[in-house]
């Protein structure tokens, strides 16, 4: 078992990445006047895909 399915199957650790995702794209956008708001968005969905956090379905494990 590797670490991303460890943090897959781990609800807190994926909340908390979440808020901490959250949190770093109001940062950036803040420093950058959200002039490039929708490429930050963009890539921290994909981020989120890949880590398996998925935000259209919150009861996935």
């Amino acid at each position: 078992m590797g670490i991303f399915d460890r943090f897959k199957s781990n609800r807190q650790l994926q909340d908390k990445a979440k808020q901490a995702s959250d949190m770093a794209e109001k940062k950036v956008n803040e420093r950058t006047g959200n002039k490039y708001e929708s490429q930050v968005d963009d890539a921290q969905q994909k981020i989120e895909g890949r880590m398996g956090m998925n935000r259209d379905n919150p009861d996935q494990p």
